[in-house]
């Protein structure tokens, strides 16, 4: 049976979703999940605090969610209220990726990842302006609050045969940018798990690789600690009849471990499939712990050990 975290006693939503919130910006996220049934839309209650501070390694705080629409900053602090001190604000496509650029200059809580997700490269290249969109990339790269390209990779359960061959060159650009910069890539990698490493490897990237929700089996887990690839985890390491992930999670040394929410999708149990931000980060961070055995504060140091690593100072 998957691990499924408590709800603390007495808990409530944040304070930061009152009706009166701002609202920004960006894309919005459907009602309905992918099975057609209607989501819950109100926030999850606030889980209890974590004991050492982590970051939140993947999120989307541009998307909007949920019965209100939460300005970033009050995300933010609700998020650093229960111990997430920062997070890595993640591209999909030029707007978002401009928008995360914007978010890191403003607040010295977001550290920014910029890129063309590959469902979107697909569309580009059915456009006709992919390679505009790559070269936009290249220049946001050299900002220095951004510390990391992505997401990028492969997609091959939204893309069908037609829209591969624009994901591959976007993924092969999206590498070479990386490498020029000495940023780390974050990996989106969907049904798509040999050609992502063929790709690796065939670009020859040594630089920081970072697969972004982790969706590979054991052997794949075993081939990343080989190569010292970091395996991001969150909300889908509590879901049902997810053995396999958990077993890719045991045998992760804990030295290559991130955690993230991909917030507001993929909310950690017993919440799946409402509305998630980066204050939710403790459900996930509690549940890979129990599930490796691990003692919650060493975790936590280690997490934020890990995230330093990867992607600098935040100060900086």
């Amino acid at each position: 049976m998957p691990f499924v975290p408590a709800a603390v006693p007495g808990s409530t939503p944040p304070a930061y979703l009152a009706p009166a919130v701002r609202e920004h910006d960006g894309p919005g996220r459907s009602a309905h999940a992918e099975d057609g049934r209607k989501r819950r839309l109100e926030y999850p209650p606030a889980p209890e605090p974590l004991p050492f501070p982590v970051v939140d390694n993947h999120t989307h705080l541009d998307f909007r969610d949920g019965e209100v629409n939460v300005a970033p900053g009050d995300a933010l602090d609700a998020a650093e209220a229960v111990g997430v001190e920062a997070v890595v604000q993640v591209g999909c496509d030029v707007p978002s990726s401009r928008w995360a650029v914007r978010a890191a200059e403003e607040d010295a809580r977001v550290l920014a990842a910029v890129a063309i997700h590959p469902n979107d490269a697909a569309r580009a290249g059915e456009r006709g302006t992919l390679d505009e969109e790559l070269a936009v990339i290249g220049e946001l790269a050299s900002h220095p609050r951004v510390r990391a390209i992505g997401e990028t990779g492969l997609d091959y359960f939204r893309t069908g045969e037609g829209g591969r061959a624009a994901q591959h060159r976007s993924f092969r650009a999206h590498l070479g940018i990386a490498a020029r910069h000495g940023l780390a890539v974050q990996i989106h990698d969907r049904d798509a798990h040999e050609d992502v490493i063929r790709i690796l490897d065939e670009e020859r990237f040594e630089g920081t690789v970072v697969f972004h929700c982790y969706s590979g089996d054991a052997a794949m887990a075993g081939l990343a600690a080989e190569r010292g690839w970091y395996l991001s985890f969150g909300g889908t390491a509590t879901f049902k009849n997810n053995d396999e992930l958990r077993a890719a999670l045991a045998l992760t040394p804990r030295e290559r471990l991130l955690v993230e929410t991909d917030a507001p999708f993929l909310t950690a149990a017993p919440y799946r499939g409402r509305p998630n931000a980066p204050y939710l980060v403790p459900l996930a961070v509690r549940a890979v712990a129990t599930l490796r055995g691990e003692e919650l504060g060493a975790f936590c140091v280690a997490l934020r050990e890990n995230t330093a690593r990867v992607y600098g100072d935040f100060e900086a």
